[in-house]
């Protein structure tokens, strides 16, 4: 209620000044001159009475209205630049290794390159299986695994060669098994998200698309 009552009020108040324009336009340069003294004397604190103190009031308060509303406006273009940036950086992956077969084990870690690619906005290259953030911001991973259990798997999300989450089948006889993983992570311009298979383990894949590697952008920073 309070809000309505003192927008009422600027509202009437920038009427009143409305209708000092008008008198002003009407009266000619005299008036001009007139109302400029005035309101300079209101600006710089200078003593005025009678109506022009009401005037006084009215400039000031109309003064103060022009700058809130300035900084609204300001508030609006910058939200309105946030808006369009943001619409700007739409980031997103998903691929699979597909049709590979068993690969490994190694006797070294290698970087899994996860080629059948379903979407990717650009970010993701299938050829090094290295996903490469464009912009600053908050990124979520996901990535899974299959394998024949006669052997262990494991799978580590790297974060520019540094190791994040782990994801591990251990050996369990001859049944084919899947094990995933995900992970928030905070990411700069340039930093690499991939997926290693780890030493002496093994993974597979076929046409089912079992084991997959995703990732989008959350929200720019």
């Amino acid at each position: 209620m309070k809000t309505s009552v003192a927008v009422l009020t600027l509202f009437l108040l920038y009427l009143r000044a409305a209708e000092v324009q008008q008198l002003d336009h009407q009266t000619g340069q005299g008036n001009t001159s007139k109302i400029s003294t005035i309101e300079a004397a209101c600006l710089c604190a200078g003593d005025v009475t009678g109506s022009q103190a009401n005037y006084c009031q009215l400039v000031l308060m109309l003064r103060e209205l022009e700058a809130k509303l300035k900084n609204t406006e300001k508030h609006l273009e910058d939200l309105r630049g946030e808006v369009q940036a943001s619409q700007g950086k739409r980031v997103a992956f998903g691929a699979t290794i597909s049709n590979a077969g068993n690969i490994g084990p190694f006797n070294t870690d290698i970087t899994l390159t996860y080629k059948n690619v379903y979407s990717n906005t650009g970010s993701y290259n299938p050829a090094t299986g290295i996903f490469t953030a464009p912009v600053r911001g908050v990124y979520y991973f996901s990535f899974s695994g299959h394998n024949i259990s006669s052997k262990a798997m494991g799978l580590q999300l790297m974060k520019n060669g540094v190791h994040t989450v782990t994801v591990v089948n251990h050996p369990a006889g001859n049944r084919h098994e899947t094990a995933t993983n995900g992970m928030t992570l905070q990411l700069e311009v340039g930093d690499q998200v991939y997926v290693k298979l780890s030493q002496n383990t093994w993974i597979f894949d076929n046409e089912n698309n079992h084991s997959s590697f995703i990732g989008y952008l959350l929200f720019p920073l």
